[in-house]
């Protein structure tokens, strides 16, 4: 029996090979297999003229992945997808498409990505076309931590019913763990799909066979990340400083790895061993328990297997449920989101087992409550054209006391204090393709980036100096105090004596009375800011979500209106329009 072929172009990796097989399965199980030579029932050539369109929303690149898998899928079924970022259709072609696939993650808490912002708001509109004419299938992304977990899809899949489109199949929401449902998703639609004639809405004819194999990919993934040698941990910051921003060099070794500036890389941590001691303590627990459904004893799995820093919302329930605590019975009871996450500052899982009773929540039952532990991702600071081999990651360390106990980040304080130099730990290639430094080297780049959200741009200065690109550049970069928190002052002075950092303007906050940031930086160069998006400026920016982000993009409007002569509407447009060209992506967080 012959190995079914996807095209050498079908992104298959080895960390979604977990669902392939659900794919496969359910492909086999609808298209008519003949088991001696591996053929599959394609579509008739009447469907090649009608694609399916796959359009996606992705914030940090796992829905763009996703989609692409879903094409190869499409290809194999004898479809012909057409992938797009959701923000690259309009209303109008949109309303023409018979048959689509979304796919969409959800940013924040309860946000739709960068790239989908703008469709949203159309398809929201009350001038939003009908669509009869079309079915369509959703498959949402998203994280149970959040209280909007995977809100994008679930509103876009509402949205598309109440306008009249039909649904192939029923929207399946994932959580991180997205392969397996996401493949399983993938391979019951694409035979829907497949059976219907784009044009008449009925199924199609009897089809003819082609083959297909599978394509490797990098093996190294969160499932199994490389294991790279650390060869570069230092503190950036000054010792009066009030955080401890750390430099990281990991060595590709003979990985394979290959990244581009504005990546990311995952790192899988490993939980402190203090908390997990304590926790087993708690429990009346030791490392060696078993658990049923564990493979490995109680104390590795809270270790390396489990979340066991920030609770899941079902713990969070439970202990409410067993706890008798009547502040947080009444905050779960009036559904205050504000006041949960106010009440959860600074809490972990142990802190919620030493709410109750002694003995009362058994391993067992805290295992079933347990996330499972995930990578994180980080901006990589490096140009490959620059690193030799390694990749740089720029990160803080996260520090803080509460209640006599000292916390800190899982990872940033995993490779802070439990990796020295020479040490190895798990990494694997996120990419980010909407994140990159301009095609055209003569592109002005305007960048914002403060505190750790410098790291893509110091790749981005890297790639562009290594380039010879003549474009100009400028940096916003910002922090606490100028004498303890300007990272990599020594390299953004060489290079702005070297030409490739045209413009560099600082923002310490609190070297003076009163407050500057980055965003006050920007509206005081407003006038030249203007102008190099006027000169065709490509507008980046990289840190917090929260705060920051919205502030800066605030500026930029403000901006555009005071100096382009723009009502703020008009404004708004031109920003949207620097978002449908790319010349205004985010990499926040």
């Amino acid at each position: 029996m012959k190995i079914p072929y996807i095209p050498a172009d079908a992104p298959f990796n080895g960390d979604q090979r977990a669902w392939l097989s659900g794919f496969l399965a359910g492909l086999h199980s609808r298209l008519a297999i003949d088991g001696e030579s591996g053929a599959v029932a394609s579509a008739p050539q009447q469907l090649a003229a009608s694609p399916l369109h796959i359009l996606y929303g992705t914030q940090t690149g796992n829905s763009e992945a996703v989609a692409m898998d879903a094409a190869a899928a499409a290809r194999a079924a004898g479809m012909q997808p057409a992938v797009e970022a959701l923000d690259d259709v309009d209303m109008a072609r949109f309303a023409t498409m018979k048959r689509v696939i979304v796919v969409a993650s959800t940013y924040g808490e309860g946000e739709m990505p960068d790239n989908a912002q703008l469709f949203w708001e159309a398809l929201s509109a009350d001038t939003a076309p009908r669509l009869e004419a079309m079915s369509f299938g959703v498959l949402a992304l998203g994280d149970t931590g959040y209280d909007g977990f995977c809100q994008a899809g679930k509103l876009i899949d509402t949205r598309l019913e109440q306008l009249g489109a039909k649904r192939m199949t029923p929207r399946v929401d994932c959580d991180v763990d997205y392969e397996t449902a996401a493949g399983n998703w993938i391979g019951e639609t694409m035979p829907l799909a497949a059976a219907i004639d784009a044009g008449a809405g009925e199924p199609a004819a009897p089809a003819a066979a082609v083959t297909f194999s599978v394509q490797e990919k990098s093996p190294w993934n969160r499932k199994s990340p490389y294991p790279s040698t650390v060869a570069v941990n230092r503190i950036l910051s000054g010792a009066a400083s009030a955080k401890e921003i750390r430099h990281f060099e990991f060595d590709l070794g003979d990985s394979g790895i290959s990244y581009e500036a504005g990546d990311a890389l995952g790192v899988m941590p490993v939980n402190n061993p203090t908390l997990v001691s304590a926790i087993l303590r708690q429990l009346g627990a030791n490392a060696d328990t078993t658990i049923d459904g564990l493979p490995q004893g109680l104390g590795a799995a809270l270790t390396s297997g489990f979340e066991i820093s920030t609770p899941s919302r079902d713990l969070i329930t439970e202990v409410e449920r067993r706890a008798a605590n009547d502040e947080l019975s009444h905050i779960i009871r009036h559904g205050d989101k504000e006041a949960l996450d106010h009440w959860l500052w600074g809490k972990d899982i142990l802190d919620l087992l030493r709410m109750l009773p002694a003995a009362s929540m058994t391993a067992s039952e805290l295992v079933g409550f347990l996330k499972p532990l995930q990578h994180r991702a980080y901006s990589i600071s490096s140009s490959p054209l620059a690193a030799n081999g390694h990749v740089h990651l720029t990160i803080a360390s996260v520090r803080y006391s509460n209640n006599g106990r000292d916390r800190g980040g899982v990872c940033s304080t995993y490779l802070a204090d439990q990796i020295a130099m020479g040490d190895k730990a798990g990494i694997f290639l996120s990419q980010n393709k909407a994140f990159r430094v301009p095609a055209d080297n003569d592109a002005p780049t305007i960048m914002v980036g403060p505190g750790t959200g410098i790291a893509p741009f110091r790749a981005f200065l890297q790639e562009r100096q290594a380039r010879g690109a003549k474009g100009r550049n400028w940096l916003f970069f910002g922090d606490q105090h100028r004498a303890s928190d300007f990272i990599y002052e020594d390299e953004l002075a060489a290079m702005s004596r070297d030409g490739v950092l045209t413009r560099l303007d600082l923002a310490f906050s609190r070297d003076q009375a009163e407050k500057v940031y980055v965003q006050t930086r920007m509206r005081e160069n407003g006038k030249a800011l203007y102008q190099w998006l006027e000169d065709g400026g490509h507008f980046y920016v990289c840190g917090d979500a929260s705060r920051m982000a919205k502030d800066v993009d605030q500026a930029l409007h403000d901006i555009v209106a005071t100096h382009g002569g723009r009502s703020a509407e008009a404004a708004a447009d031109y920003v949207n329009g620097l978002k449908r060209e790319k010349r205004y992506v985010r990499d926040v967080y």
